[in-house]
């Protein structure tokens, strides 16, 4: 069996679905939205220039999050699916997706953005596996603000691989063939473990280092 392992932002979608939720909030009124995006705004641009503190960000996202019911976070996320996601959805991404699924590899998607915000897109691309950074839940499923494990950025990416293949009883060794698609320098600890990396939708820092390592560049979205 092979493995196919995705990001999620900026390469499945052509879009930064934490920094897109975020602004959703700010639409519906749920946050201040001069406040909120201002600090937004500061950790994805911490994020582009590879110095994001993960654990501070994700402080930030889950204690936003803490402070409503999950059914009324729910009610907004499936606006946030139908308004923003679900458009952003390209056709070159689901069939990609679904060349390695049909091939019967383990497919998986591997993002530092939080479970709440992708489960649902993990679900709409039809892929089972989702390794993603995971907040604290109370019996109820509310969100308390708390964060579980190693953050799955930088070489966090790696640890959470391994771990999450672990649970399945296999190891990165037992494949074949296996493949990470990836935009963002952040990956480059997983891009290198991996048998086949693929620079995907790549940003300057990844094209050069993929440029120099032979990596092959997709540009999976014709703009």
């Amino acid at each position: 069996m092979n493995l196919a392992l995705f990001d999620l932002d900026h390469t499945l979608i052509p879009i930064d679905s934490d920094y897109e939720w975020g602004q959703f909030l700010c639409r519906v009124g749920a946050v201040d939205a001069e406040a909120f995006t201002a600090r937004n705004n500061e950790f994805y641009q911490q994020y582009q220039q590879g110095k994001l503190n993960p654990v501070e960000y994700l402080e930030f996202a889950f204690g936003t999050l803490k402070r409503f019911p999950r059914k009324q976070l729910d009610a907004w996320h499936t606006r946030f699916m139908d308004e923003v996601i679900h458009p952003a959805m390209r056709k070159e991404a689901r069939a990609l997706v679904d060349q390695h699924k049909e091939a019967g590899e383990l497919v998986a998607i591997i993002t530092a953005t939080n479970r709440f915000v992708t489960g649902p897109i993990a679900r709409a691309f039809g892929i089972d596996h989702l390794i993603a950074a995971e907040p604290e839940l109370t019996a109820d499923g509310d969100i308390t603000g708390g964060l579980l494990g190693t953050p799955p950025y930088g070489a966090g990416k790696v640890v959470n691989a391994h771990a999450w293949l672990a649970s399945l009883g296999k190891k990165l060794e037992d494949f074949g063939r296996s493949t990470f698609y990836s935009d963002s320098q952040n990956d480059i600890p997983l891009l290198s473990i991996v048998t086949h990396p693929v620079a995907t939708n790549p940003n300057a820092a990844l094209t050069r280092h993929a440029q120099a390592q032979g990596w092959p560049i997709l540009k999976l979205f014709a703009e």
